[in-house]
């Protein structure tokens, strides 16, 4: 085992930095087992990148890491219906299940569960497909929904007999009476009643977009419900699907330890995701209130300042904001995150200093940092050293760069590349702020 988490170290290296993969394989491991991540699959990804999952899957599982996988079948039953000339009806979004769709969903349940099973055993992953025994449940309502199932008891046995045998458990979403009776479980709902039982570390939602998309089409990196929920479900743009998804998120996490996240990302990028401080989706978070300062208190600005210290390896000079026109901050309650903006040429606002501890990068504070930037500063400019290591992830939010010696300049907002150009000169003639420069 040792040989292989070496292997998987470096590989992980590859994706972000060798510190950050072993930050968060040790943060995992000390997590219990059966408490490690429930990742709930759904039924497109199933169907169309079933490979893509299984290696996911199979590289958590050489970590010694083993998820509890949650799958659904939407899109396969709605194939097999219109194959066997059933309507799909379905009311306040739970599929009616009659006893001739029941016919139908439960080979079809079954053939899904198989397929992931078969697909993990061939990359010499032990699994054990799960269809019975967990969700013990009662019709919620039979004149409309037929045998729909509403869960009252999630038994976590079956889950802990695989998980303590060394397989992975694959969970389908169906459910029993006490009398034997078979019930069809919205895939979601079970998600919420099987996560609450686990109280897992991690939650992962495995979507064909892979995470939630904001207005311009492109994925949100990270949500802080705290500061973030309600400006969200106000947009224009947040349509009735996101806003219940997120509605169902914060519900989800309000039972869960602080702790916890939900991860919403593709099956192709998940190591990204859960390996990575920047990640590869949409990383949501019950989170801590990040604040606005036009100034920092005394002992506040003390904080950040031991912050910012440690974090870059070097000392501030005493008079190092004498000059700087500050505009405010954004500091995390905790004061493990903080960024500074001052007032730059042409009226755009500069990125002067921004700074997360690596603990709180893990937590997603430091992305829930930068949506609060975005918002702040629609427009805006920063640089970053060349040898940073974060300059990947810099390039894919920002709009515009340019390398100018030791320094790259990026900016956002921006109209056209003229307006860019006095930028850079500002911001190569920006003054750092520190005792000594190498």
């Amino acid at each position: 085992m040792s040989d292989i988490r070496s292997t998987v170290i470096e590989l992980l290296g590859q994706l972000g930095s060798s510190r950050e993969a072993r930050q968060y394989l040790k943060q995992f491991s000390k997590v219990d087992q059966t408490r490690f991540a429930v990742v709930k699959v759904g039924g497109a990804v199933l169907r169309d990148h079933l490979d893509a999952l299984a290696g996911a899957l199979a590289f958590l599982q050489q970590l010694g890491l083993t998820p509890i996988v949650l799958h659904g079948a939407g899109p396969q039953l709605d194939e097999a219906m219109a194959a066997a000339g059933l309507p799909v009806e379905k009311h306040d979004g739970l599929r009616v299940t009659t006893e001739a769709v029941m016919a139908v969903v439960r080979p079809v349940i079954y053939q899904a569960n198989a397929a992931l099973v078969d697909a993990l055993e061939a990359r010499g992953v032990r699994a054990r497909g799960i269809l019975h025994g967990v969700f013990k449940s009662h019709l919620a309502n039979p004149e409309k929904l037929g045998l729909v199932g509403e869960i009252d008891e999630v038994d976590l046995a079956p889950l802990s007999g695989a998980i303590g045998a060394g397989a992975l458990p694959v969970l389908a979403c169906l459910g029993e009476s006490a009398s034997g009776q078979m019930m069809n479980i919205n895939a979601d709902l079970a998600a919420q009643e099987l996560v609450w039982a686990v109280q897992p570390h991690k939650v992962i939602f495995l979507t064909e977009t892979g995470g939630l998309l904001d207005e311009t089409g492109r994925i949100i990196s990270a949500i802080n419900l705290s500061s973030d929920y309600e400006t969200l479900m106000g947009a224009e743009w947040v349509h009735s699907g996101m806003a219940l998804k997120l509605a169902a998120i914060k519900t989800m996490l309000d039972r869960l330890p602080p702790e916890t996240s939900v991860s919403i990302t593709s099956a192709a990028k998940l190591t990204r995701e859960l390996f990575t401080h920047t990640g590869a989706g949409t990383l949501i978070r019950r989170g801590e209130k990040i604040e606005w300062l036009p100034t920092l208190p005394p002992d506040r600005a003390s904080q950040v300042e031991a912050l910012l210290a440690q974090s870059f390896g070097r000392t501030l000079r005493s008079d190092w904001l004498t000059g700087r026109e500050v505009a405010g901050w954004l500091v995390a309650e905790s004061n493990r995150a903080a960024a500074l903006i001052v007032h730059g040429a042409n009226g755009i606002p500069y990125l002067d200093k921004i700074v997360v501890t690596p603990e709180a990068q893990g937590e997603g504070l430091g992305a829930a940092l930068w949506s609060a930037l975005r918002a702040r500063c629609p427009a805006m400019y920063w640089r970053s050293r060349v040898s940073n290591p974060i300059n990947a992830w810099y390039h894919q939010q920002a709009e515009m760069s340019y390398r100018a010696g030791e320094w790259v300049i990026f900016a956002i907002g921006l109209d056209d590349w003229s307006a860019f150009g006095p930028l850079v000169i500002d911001a190569q003639a920006r003054d750092p702020g520190w005792v000594s420069e190498p």
